[in-house]
């Protein structure tokens, strides 16, 4: 049986809730996840995982375990290509025509997957080390209900073994575009809603193999008027994902699309009328624009779809949810230890919203001018410049924090091409990447944040130390200390505490979610002081 009393419970079993999950666990936080399917769906949703969600990935330790089963896209340059049919697209030729594929995130995050990965093998990782990590998750499992008090929430759910209520200190509704939680607080959205026509997106199995010639891509923009659609692989293997629109208002629907009729289209998308093709199953979907007008209603939060529904152009959507997840975890687990004030938790909305209404738009525009997110260079910026776009590294990663969690704040980006200026180690921003040398071993900065709040000083800063462990004995916190002598790419000493606005003897306070909370250029006198009133001020505890 489930437990009676937990510290959170979350609302939808798909890739948000289970991020929440596992982040909450790594936390020390009880939490049970509910689910109203079986298991993980099969059929893929969401294909392409950000730099962003692999640096979540990393810090949670199955980076590697989700690289091995994405798609082997590291021997290929092809991304997008458009052809009639497959049949009729040279991929061989078409691979040596095109230039090399662009890496704009290999100075910036500290590992990178080698192709894309459908949504369920994401899934199933996750779930494996979220229960390691000893959260409950609970399929075939329904909420019913859910009555907020001023001391907590109480949740009536229904699964195998009957109806059960759990009481819970906060909720996190991760129920999806149509989340019966929000829709139950009241709370309206905003945005065009429903974009363009509904399409079917059909899992089937065959051997392409004489089509692709072992070429890699990430999608093939088919453009015959028999099937035209889009055709995605799963596994690299014989999986595949084709998706197709249809019109309602022409007299189509979704039911129209038997097993023999996806056959018939796939075989026309391909070009070879006796392709022996097996439809695992279909998916009807509608591209949406959504944005919640709140984040929160007391104890009950919005992650994921629930938040935000984002257009699927660009890849921003789910990544956008993951990192609501890592945003809200650390954030709830320190209030629940009594190390946070609870007004920490109004930093939620406060930091995510703005970064979900970004995403959003930049999704937007691009779904409307594809080429505004796969042109590259000169003419690539110019393109987005005119549209008002950003480049795509920009929107993974280069947003930046303005809430009370962030102490003096700077919420312009220096570039909307360069996430590397973006990344300067700027309150509010992501702490940049570097590689360094640690105990015999290379990391990356963000290895050695670890979840924990931490403190990044440069070469001189050995002083901070003793300032953190006085500032730690008067909070009762927990603050880890790493002094940058010099990175392990042969920079000079001195240049890595430079970059990111410090001198010698200065400190960047880095959150647990990796984002600098605080920036002291150099060390003084009243430093302890001054990092006090930074901790209180972040955590929103009384001065």
């Amino acid at each position: 049986m489930a437990p009676r009393k937990t510290d959170v419970v979350i609302v939808g079993g798909s890739t948000v809730g289970l991020f929440t999950a596992m982040f909450l666990a790594r936390s020390g936080v009880s939490t049970l996840l509910v689910e109203r399917h079986p298991a993980p769906l099969r059929h893929p949703r969401a294909m392409g995982i950000g730099p962003r969600t692999v640096e979540l990935l990393r810090t949670a330790g199955i980076a590697d375990e989700v690289d091995r089963l994405c798609v082997d896209m590291s021997g290929g340059n092809l991304e997008m290509i458009s052809t009639p049919t497959l049949a009729e697209a040279d991929l061989p030729a078409l691979a040596r025509q095109a230039p090399p594929r662009a890496e704009p995130f290999r100075r910036t995050t500290p590992q990178i997957l080698r192709g894309t990965c459908p949504q369920g093998r994401l899934d199933r990782v996750v779930i494996d080390r979220a229960r390691a990590l000893g959260a409950r998750l609970e399929f075939s499992t329904e909420l019913t209900g859910f009555e907020q008090g001023p001391d907590g929430v109480t949740v009536s759910l229904t699964g195998p073994p009957g109806p059960y209520e759990v009481t819970c200190d906060y909720l996190v509704a991760a129920d999806g575009a149509r989340s019966g939680v929000r829709e139950a607080l009241g709370i309206g959205v905003t945005g065009r809603g429903a974009i363009g026509d509904p399409l079917v997106s059909v899992l089937f199995q065959a051997d392409l193999d004489e089509f692709t010639q072992g070429q890699p891509f990430v999608m093939c923009d088919i453009t015959t008027p028999e099937a035209a659609g889009g055709l995605l692989p799963v596994d690299g293997r014989g999986e595949w994902l084709y998706v197709v629109r249809y019109s309602p208002t022409a007299g189509q629907h979704a039911e129209d699309f038997t097993p023999e009729r996806c056959r018939s289209l796939i075989r026309a998308a391909v070009g070879r009328a006796d392709l022996p093709v097996a439809v695992i199953s279909t998916l009807t979907w509608q591209v949406r624009a959504a944005l919640a007008d709140r984040f929160r209603a007391a104890r009950v939060f919005l992650a994921g779809d629930a938040a935000h529904v984002v257009p699927p152009v660009g890849a921003f959507g789910m990544n956008t949810g993951v990192a609501d997840a890592h945003n809200l975890a650390w954030k709830i687990a320190h209030v629940l230890a009594g190390s946070a004030g609870p007004d920490l938790l109004a930093t939620y909305e406060a930091e995510r919203r703005p970064v979900a209404r970004t995403a959003l738009e930049q999704s937007t525009l691009r779904l409307a001018d594809p080429s505004l997110h796969w042109a590259t260079g000169s003419a690539g910026a110019r393109r987005r410049a005119d549209a008002g776009a950003l480049h795509a590294p920009v929107v993974h990663l280069g947003y930046r924090y303005a809430s009370t969690a962030v102490l003096d704040p700077v919420p312009a980006l220096p570039s909307t091409e360069e996430v590397e200026l973006d990344l300067d180690g700027a309150p509010g921003s992501r702490l940049p990447h570097r590689w360094l040398r640690h105990d015999g071993a290379t990391v990356s900065t963000l290895d050695l944040v670890d979840y924990r709040l931490t403190l990044f000083a440069g070469p001189q800063g050995q002083a901070w130390h003793a300032v953190a462990d006085e500032v730690s004995r008067r909070l009762g916190l927990r603050l880890a200390v790493h002094c940058i002598d010099q990175t392990s790419g042969g920079d000079q000493e001195g240049s890595w505490a430079a970059s990111v606005g410090i001198d010698g003897s200065g400190v960047l306070l880095v959150r647990p979610d990796d984002f600098v909370a605080w920036r002291a250029r150099r060390i003084g006198p009243a430093s302890a002081d001054d990092l006090e009133k930074a901790l209180l001020t972040i955590l929103s505890r009384a001065h």
